[in-house]
């Protein structure tokens, strides 16, 4: 494990000077088999894997759970291990941001949608630290997973204007049995809240079945999923999207051809969930 910006930098240099490709996983920590997909995602691309565990004060607001969120370092080293990692890089927040620090990375546009409309800031964190994580590990590549889909967007715009050789890779969203998307968060759910869940991505499944018999009212799907969503559980809904997948565009009309992204964040209780779906209307 590395702690040190420096030592880090110091490694990724030796091992591209010696001609190893180099592939990043960045987390906040908490893994689970989600993040284990992502590590051996990058195994399948890399001769050099290294996970980062860095929980980034910078993309949580005021009020969120910063503070409770779930951490678990020796856990979360023996486990990146195991599943191919070769270096973990786990910084302090003072070694991330010392005194002084005043550079923040702020993707316009697709950043001030959906979740960085019901969480201001959330995405200027998020791309400010993932830059950085770029510039310490130095890697080719870099893997991120599709359940953050919007995460996903605003990289891709940050790589793309800021000129960064990097690849990105997206791994496909792990899910439990019963549909509930893996999530460090899950384990903040009572065992009623759990047993909710999984209507997420039943309505989900419900916009997917919807699109396919031909239904092109976003407001009509949008409607269908909430009412859904509600009957199951006492829950409060911060959003049902159905955007375009590239831009993030809501888009009022399904139209064939066009792929789409069909998201949602719900609380259930003091939890926040999100989930995602992608679906090209035939």
């Amino acid at each position: 494990m590395i702690t040190d910006i420096a030592v880090m930098q110091q490694t990724a240099g030796n091992l591209r000077s010696g001609g190893k490709r180099i592939a990043v996983v960045p987390t906040m920590g908490a893994l689970h088999d989600g993040h284990v997909a992502l590590i051996r995602a990058a195994r399948q691309n890399a001769d050099v894997v290294v996970t980062t565990v860095f929980v980034n004060p910078t993309q949580f607001g005021r009020g969120e759970d910063f503070e409770r969120y779930p951490r678990d370092l020796p856990k979360d080293v023996a486990l990146a291990a195991a599943a191919g990692t070769d270096y973990v890089f786990a910084p302090t927040a003072a070694e991330m941001y010392p005194q002084g620090y005043s550079t923040d990375v702020d993707v316009r546009g697709v950043s001030g949608i959906l979740e960085g409309h019901v969480r201001p800031g959330h995405f200027r964190g998020v791309a400010t630290v993932v830059l950085k994580l770029l510039n310490i590990t130095k890697p080719h590549i870099a893997v991120f997973g599709q359940k953050d889909a919007q995460q996903v967007v605003v990289i891709r715009h940050l790589m793309q204007d800021l000129n960064l050789d990097v690849a990105l890779v997206v791994v496909p969203i792990i899910r439990e049995p019963d549909g509930l998307a893996l999530s460090s968060r899950n384990v903040y759910l009572s065992a009623a809240e759990r047993a909710q869940a999984p209507v997420l991505f039943r309505a989900l499944g419900r916009a997917r079945e919807m699109i396919g018999s031909g239904e092109r009212s976003a407001e009509r799907i949008v409607g269908a999923m909430g009412t859904m969503i509600q009957s199951a559980s006492p829950v409060v809904i911060d959003y049902i999207s159905i955007a375009d997948a590239e831009t993030l565009e809501e888009q009022a009309e399904c139209r064939a051809g066009r792929p789409l992204l069909v998201s949602l964040a719900v609380r259930f209780g003091t939890t926040r969930l999100i989930d995602n779906i992608q679906i090209t209307p035939p």
